[in-house]
C-alpha cells in the first residue's frame, strides 16, 4: 500500500495508473471515488483511503456516480500476491462466496471463518462478506444497465437473498434506487447479450494480446483475430461465450452469452484474466528498464501476459502440445474437442464457437486410439486428468501456487518448462522466467548488455512473466525479418 501523502499526490494529479488500487473517500461528502476523478480535489485533512472499494463502502461512503470507482481496474497487487488474503480475493472475485458462503470460501483456503475474517480484516479494512458484497453490488449494476431482467431477476442473479436486501445495498453504496440506474442507461440492451466495459490501466496492445491467442486459437471453442477474441467458458451454473473486442476508451468491450445470469461475476473475471487487464504497465516497464533492460521494454509498450479461462484446459494444452509445433497441437486438440467436447446450446453460440472444451473426467475416459500420440503422452495426459478430476492437484484462482506447482511435477512427464507455463497462465504469475524455452534464449542471445543477463532477469521480479513475454515477442518480431 502507498503512504497517504502518496495516495494523495496521486490524486492531486488525477493519476489513472493507481485507479483500482486504492480508493479515495470524502469525509466531507460522504462519497469515494478513483484517484483519478475528474471532481475538484478535497483538502487534505478531509481524505481517507482505502485498500479497497469494499472497505470504503463498509466504513459508510457511497461511490461517486461521476468517475465510477466500482468500474475502475481491479489492483494487480491480488496477482502479485500468493499469501491468503489475496488467495481469498481472487476466489471471491470468481464467486465463491456467492456459491457456497463465507465458510466455503474458508474451508477453501485452509482456515477456519474466524481466522480468515480477522486475517483480511486487519489488512483490508473490511472481511469476506462486505469484499463479496461489493462484487455482488458491481454485478447487479451491470445487469441493470445490460439486461432487460426484471429488478428481483437481478437481485437473485447477482447473489443477494432478498428484493430488499438488494434495494437497500444498492441505495446504500450508489445513493440511488435501482430504478433510477436504469433510466440513466441510454443505450439498448442487445437481446440474448450483455455488453460489459472493461476497464485497464493505458498502454495496451490488444492487436499483440489477440494475435497471440489467435496463433493458439482451437477450433470450435474459440475464434479469434487481430482484433477480437471469442471462446466458450465452462462456468459453475452453466456454460457461456465471451467475446473481446477494443474499445473506444480505456476499456475493452465484452460481449456474454449466459446460460445462467449468475455466472456473471464468475464471466467478467474471467474475460479479464484472459487479456490481463488488471495489470500496472507503468510498474512493470518501468521495473524492466531500471533492470538496464530498457530497449527490451520499448519492444512492445503496455505488453500483457495473457491469462486463461479455465486450468485445466491449459494444463491438457501444455502437456499435448510438448515437443510439437502450435499448428500441430492445434490439430490434436480440435480433434479432441470434436471428439470428447460438449455441445453448446444454440441460444448461445458465436460464429464458429459452438462448443465447450471437454471435462477433466471426459479426458481422462478417452481411449487411446483417439489421441493420434506416442505412448508416454498419452499416459501423462491420462495421469494429470485424473488428478485433476480427483481434486489431488487443485488448480482454481485460490490454489497455493507452490503446492500446485510440486504437485505437477511429481507427475510423470511433466517438467519445470511446463510447470511454470501453467503458472504463468493459468494460475496468473507474474513472475515466471522461462529461460530453457528456446525462442527465450535466442532473444536473449541477441541482447548485448555488460550486466550479466541472468542478474538483469532477477531484478525485474516480481515482473518476470512479462519479461518471458517481451522475449517471445522479440524473437518472432527477429524471425519475421530474417
Amino acid at each position: 500500500m502507498l503512504t497517504a501523502d502518496q495516495c494523495y499526490q496521486a490524486v492531486q494529479g488525477r493519476d489513472r495508473r493507481f485507479d483500482g488500487m486504492f480508493f479515495t473517500a470524502v469525509r466531507s461528502t460522504g462519497i469515494f471515488c478513483r484517484p483519478s476523478c475528474p471532481a475538484r480535489t478535497p483538502l487534505r485533512h478531509n481524505v481517507d483511503f482505502y485498500r479497497t472499494a469494499a472497505a470504503a463502502a463498509d466504513a459508510g461512503y457511497r461511490a461517486c456516480k461521476r468517475c465510477r470507482p466500482d468500474a475502475s481496474p481491479g489492483s494487480p497487487e491480488w496477482d502479485v500476491r500468493a499469501d491468503i488474503t489475496g488467495r481469498a480475493m481472487r476466489l471471491i472475485r470468481d464467486g465463491l462466496v456467492d456459491r457456497e458462503g463465507v465458510s466455503g470460501l474458508a474451508s477453501a483456503l485452509g482456515y477456519s471463518s474466524r481466522q480468515l475474517g480477522r486475517v483480511m480484516a486487519a489488512e483490508l479494512g473490511a472481511g469476506p462478506l462486505a469484499v463479496a458484497r461489493n462484487e455482488r453490488v458491481r454485478t447487479a449494476r451491470t445487469l441493470i444497465e445490460s439486461s432487460s431482467l426484471t429488478m428481483s431477476e437481478i437481485a437473485f442473479a447477482a447473489g443477494f437473498t432478498s428484493i430488499r436486501q438488494f434495494n437497500d445495498t444498492v441505495r446504500e453504496i450508489y445513493g440511488t434506487t435501482p430504478s433510477a440506474l436504469r433510466r440513466g442507461v441510454k443505450s439498448t440492451p442487445v437481446p440474448g447479450e450483455l455488453v460489459v466495459r472493461l476497464a485497464y490501466r493505458p498502454p495496451i496492445d490488444l492487436e499483440q494480446l489477440f494475435t497471440y491467442l489467435a496463433t493458439r486459437a482451437v477450433a470450435g471453442i474459440e475464434d479469434a483475430g487481430p482484433r477480437h477474441y471469442t471462446r466458450s467458458l465452462r462456468l459453475a451454473h452453466g456454460p457461456a461465450v465471451v467475446s473481446l473486442r477494443p474499445g473506444t476508451g480505456d476499456w475493452v468491450e465484452c460481449g456474454l452469452r449466459l446460460g445462467d445470469s449468475r455466472d456473471l461475476g464468475s464471466a467478467v473475471a474471467r474475460a479479464r484474466r484472459i487479456l490481463d487487464l488488471d495489470a500496472d504497465p507503468a510498474a512493470i516497464t518501468s521495473t524492466v528498464a531500471g533492470a538496464g533492460l530498457s530497449a527490451l521494454a520499448r519492444t512492445v509498450p503496455g505488453i500483457r501476459s495473457p491469462g486463461h479461462s479455465d486450468p485445466v484446459e491449459l494444463v491438457i494444452r501444455t502437456v499435448l502440445g510438448q515437443q510439437i509445433s502450435l499448428s500441430a497441437a492445434r490439430t490434436h486438440l480440435g480433434r479432441l474437442v470434436a471428439g470428447h467436447g460438449g455441445e453448446l446450446p444454440e441460444a448461445l453460440r458465436a460464429g464458429t464457437v459452438h462448443r465447450l472444451f471437454p471435462t477433466a473426467e471426459a479426458i481422462a475416459a478417452v481411449p487411446d486410439e483417439d489421441w493420434a500420440l506416442p505412448a508416454r503422452r498419452i499416459a501423462t495426459l491420462r495421469r494429470v486428468a485424473g488428478a485433476m478430476a480427483e481434486g489431488t492437484i487443485e488448480l482454481g484462482p485460490g490454489c497455493d501456487r507452490e503446492e500446485a506447482a510440486r504437485a505437477l511435477l511429481a507427475l510423470p512427464g511433466i517438467g519445470p518448462w511446463s510447470v511454470g507455463y501453467i503458472r504463468m497462465r493459468a494460475l496468473g504469475d507474474p513472475d515466471v522466467h522461462l529461460g530453457s524455452d528456446l525462442g527465450v534464449r535466442k532473444a536473449l542471445a541477441e541482447l548485448r548488455t555488460e550486466t550479466p543477463i541472468d542478474e538483469m532477469i532477477e531484478a525485474c521480479s516480481p515482473w518476470r512473466s512479462y519479461v518471458t513475454h517481451l522475449l517471445w515477442a522479440r524473437h518472432a518480431r527477429s524471425e519475421s525479418s530474417s
